[in-house]
């Protein structure tokens, strides 16, 4: 046994970071497990053949939040700030977003675009004031929730009587209905689709796809950027923020368990048999992982894991990375239009003809497609001359009839380079060496069950006060000295630090009213 800690972190990925940063700058002790020999979790960057690397999840920044940013002092350096989205046409006449303009459709839908961007930024900018701060209990008594909740609703309130109705209409729609009644361009209602859907188990026509859009958009205003040097730059500043505070990183540690004594948590134990006391352990493993395996489902009551157990985790996402020989040639786009966010999604019917055969467990036949191409923009990423491709490809079930075997996989990589391939001719004859990982390899490689990148769905039912579960919103879990500060926690994925932060502030606040 060693001195007690005040805090300890299980898991150096960003969230686990910034709560460690922000508890250590409190003057509070703290320690930090990571599995893994790196920082980072799934935000690393990371060689996946020689001289080639890639980010292997998260591969575009979008959604750090600004308190993160300035409560750390971080200065990021991005290879690319701001970039476009260009949805790929099959004719070669793509279409170009890039905030609320819109280029390759008609002036009318390039002004109703304009518009509906307008409406949906200040929809996400009151979202998003929901997002850097805990969730209010509903049902309680108690000021601080009920002033939680007022907020809440006055913020509605500011948007004018009719904003605020069609808040209120929205927030629960699917986009499918939304892009189809505002916009004539399939590439550009594709484009809108695929933004909503992008990494869930969901298809345009399901409900509560406006509140996903709205999601992706409550991040950094919209804007997207490249980090030079890959996602894992962004956490490698995270811990030397950490570790500047004074928190302590262990790498190559991982947990075996989380020590509970007389109803309480007492501490940890490393794989080694090594016991760390501390007063608070926060984990930044997924609900279901922390409840179910680090902590064990006997610690808890029976409805509250059952509750976990329902809570829907099973990615839909896949990641194909592909180490080129020289730059692929895109109909239509030049060199300077490779720095950009590019998109296979077609319209709105395709996204969602995607999307039907997960429902079933089988992989789409005809994926839709997020690529980049960060080395074109950051020459650390490649040998000389040479290049990567990021792929997210949608749709790939967790759990796939038949399980991902071999045949499968070849099968899958097979359909998802030849989906490519018709917007870049010649591609596979560029291809030096390839990565595919599938759900299960994500759950495999960095610990996530289910492999889903948010930790769980982010859906109405599993988002602000149900998140993860009931009685468990507000980072605080049903067992004393127990928190949450990963994905899985409100307000949910993407590299924004949000539920770290969030997660930081609950357990000082809690010890403040002691």
């Amino acid at each position: 046994m060693t001195e007690r800690y005040d805090a300890i972190v299980v898991g150096a990925g960003h969230n686990g970071l910034v709560c460690a940063a922000l508890l250590a700058k409190a003057g509070r002790r703290v320690l930090v497990f990571e599995a893994s020999e790196r920082v980072g979790g799934a935000a690393v960057t990371r060689e996946f053949a020689d001289g080639y690397l890639v980010s292997p999840v998260a591969h575009l920044l979008y959604q750090l939040q600004p308190e993160v940013r300035r409560e750390l002092g971080l200065k990021l350096h991005p290879a690319s700030d701001d970039i476009a989205t260009i949805a790929l046409g099959d004719d070669g006449r793509h279409v170009r977003l890039h905030g609320r303009d819109v280029d390759g459709v008609s002036a009318n839908d390039a002004e109703r675009y304009a518009r509906f961007r307008r409406r949906m930024t200040r929809f996400a900018g009151l979202m998003r004031g929901w997002l850097v701060r805990p969730p209010p209990r509903l049902g309680t008594r108690d000021r601080d929730d009920l002033v939680a909740l007022a907020r809440l609703a006055f913020g509605v309130r500011r948007l004018g009587r009719k904003e605020m109705r069609e808040f209120l209409r929205l927030i629960g729609t699917n986009v499918h209905d939304e892009v189809t009644e505002r916009f004539d361009s399939r590439l550009l209602k594709g484009a809108v689709c695929l933004d909503a859907v992008l990494g869930t188990q969901l298809g345009p026509r399901s409900p509560g796809t406006i509140m996903s859009y709205l999601y992706r958009l409550a991040g950094n205003d919209g804007r997207t950027a490249l980090p030079r040097g890959g996602i894992g730059t962004v956490t490698a500043r995270l811990a030397q923020a950490a570790r500047a505070a004074g928190a302590t990183i262990h790498t190559g540690r991982p947990i075996e368990r989380i020590v509970v004594d007389n109803g309480r948590v007492v501490g940890v134990e490393t794989a080694d048999g090594e016991q760390f006391p501390s007063y608070t352990v926060i984990s930044n493993a997924d609900p279901k992982r922390t409840v179910m395996k680090l902590v064990g489902a006997q610690h808890f009551e029976t409805a509250f894991v059952r509750r976990i157990h329902h809570f829907r985790s099973k990615g839909n996402a896949a990641k194909l990375h592909l180490a080129l020989d020289g730059l692929p040639a895109f109909d239509g786009l030049g060199r300077s239009d490779l720095v950009n966010r590019i998109v296979i999604a077609g319209d709105e019917h395709r996204v969602e003809r995607a999307f039907n055969p997960a429902k079933y467990g089988e992989y789409s036949p005809e994926p839709v497609v997020e690529m980049t191409l960060p080395s074109v923009s950051d020459e650390t990423l490649a040998p000389a001359g040479h290049h990567v491709l990021s792929a997210v490809v949608q749709f790939a079930p967790y759990g796939l009839r038949g399980g991902w075997t071999d045949e499968a996989r070849r099968a899958f990589f097979d359909v998802a380079l030849g989906t490519i391939a018709k917007y870049a001719p010649g591609i596979e004859r560029q291809v030096v060496a390839s990565e595919l990982l599938t759900p299960a390899d994500i759950e495999t490689q960095f610990g996530i069950t289910g492999g889903h990148w948010h930790h769980g769905e982010l859906a109405l039912d599993q988002f602000l006060f149900t998140r993860p579960v009931s009685g468990s919103a507000q980072y605080a879990m049903p067992l004393d000295g127990l928190f949450l500060c990963g994905a899985g926690a409100h307000p949910g994925g993407g590299v924004s630090g949000a539920p770290g932060r969030n997660a930081a502030r609950s357990i000082l606040k809690r010890e403040k009213a002691r």
